[in-house]
């Protein structure tokens, strides 16, 4: 299994642990990531103020994996939507596709729709597969309650970015529940973060995060678990620097998938980068099963 790694810019500027701990997995894993260094911007920031602009920038990254012939695996949810939202453009729409390539050309590239977009989630879920992961915990959680978050874009819009069923996504609980941990309900789980609206109106982003995390500690969870480099921002550094504590309120940590899979493979905490987390997360730890507290199987 082969892909090419789409980064984007927040992780490597604000989330180093992000890319570490999903190298240190898809190696344990077999999965050869290939690092394009020619990738630009996926053009997200530029949606609504310059749209020909976006498009162009999705559309080079594209020709550049197809020019290697590789797969994309996006790890944030902004990238993910946009790379997908411009190969369905750019499929549907022939006078922007012509456009595009008449831009590309320039530099001998040309995208003519020849390979897929994939998240991380559906990387390990469908394509790596979920019975496949599941031999691969050594180290399982023991009642660990984790609070799902899938993100905006990994599931909106369902026509484009065909993740999972928007109304009742289930991938992202099933990756969560092989690790051993339980994926509890609550009721704001599909809601956004909040984070996009950060440096425009603080306080209704605080306000919206404020109320997830009120949503999920009611529903008993122990952890928050994300799977984009937005939503760990803002359940992680965000939460830190907004949230007080004190009057009985307490963190309700953020842990990455990669992170919490990671851990559940055995992989070193050092290699994961958890000390790099905001909130700490170094209790999870005294969650997990060693080899010796499972059970032997009957032979």
């Amino acid at each position: 299994m082969r892909y090419a790694l789409f980064l984007g810019c927040t992780i490597p500027a604000r989330l180093k642990q992000y890319e570490a701990s999903t190298r240190a997995v898809l190696k344990k894993l077999k999965i050869e990531l290939v690092d394009i260094g020619d990738f630009n911007c996926c053009g997200y920031p530029l949606q609504n103020f310059d749209f020909k602009s976006y498009l162009l920038s999705s559309a080079r990254n594209l020709a550049l994996a197809q020019k290697k012939n590789l797969n994309i695996i996006a790890l944030c949810q902004c990238c993910y939507g946009s790379l997908k939202k411009a190969d369905y453009i750019m499929k549907e729409n022939s006078f922007l596709h012509d456009e595009m390539n008449g831009l590309l050309k320039k530099e001998k590239l040309e995208y003519t729709g020849g390979i897929e977009i994939k998240h991380l989630l559906t990387v390990l879920h469908h394509d790596y597969g979920i019975e496949a992961l599941k031999e691969k915990i050594n180290r399982p959680f023991k009642d660990l309650k984790i609070a799902t978050h899938y993100g905006c874009h990994a599931l909106r819009p369902s026509r484009v970015v065909q993740l999972d069923d928007p109304n009742d996504p289930k991938i992202f609980d099933q990756l969560v529940e092989i690790t051993g941990s339980k994926s509890i309900y609550w009721p704001s789980r599909l809601e956004c973060c909040g984070a996009p609206l950060l440096g425009v109106n603080d306080d209704l982003s605080v306000d919206i995060m404020r109320k997830k995390l009120k949503d999920s500690k009611e529903g008993g969870a122990e952890f928050i678990c994300t799977a984009c480099p937005y939503c760990q921002i803002q359940f992680d550094t965000v939460q830190m620097m907004k949230m007080e504590r004190g009057n009985g309120r307490s963190y309700i940590p953020a842990i990455l998938y990669t992170q919490l899979l990671g851990l559940s493979m055995g992989i070193d905490k050092k290699a994961l980068l958890l000390d790099m987390n905001k909130i700490s997360i170094s209790e999870i730890e005294g969650s997990l099963l060693s080899q010796n507290d499972l059970p032997v199987p009957n032979v």
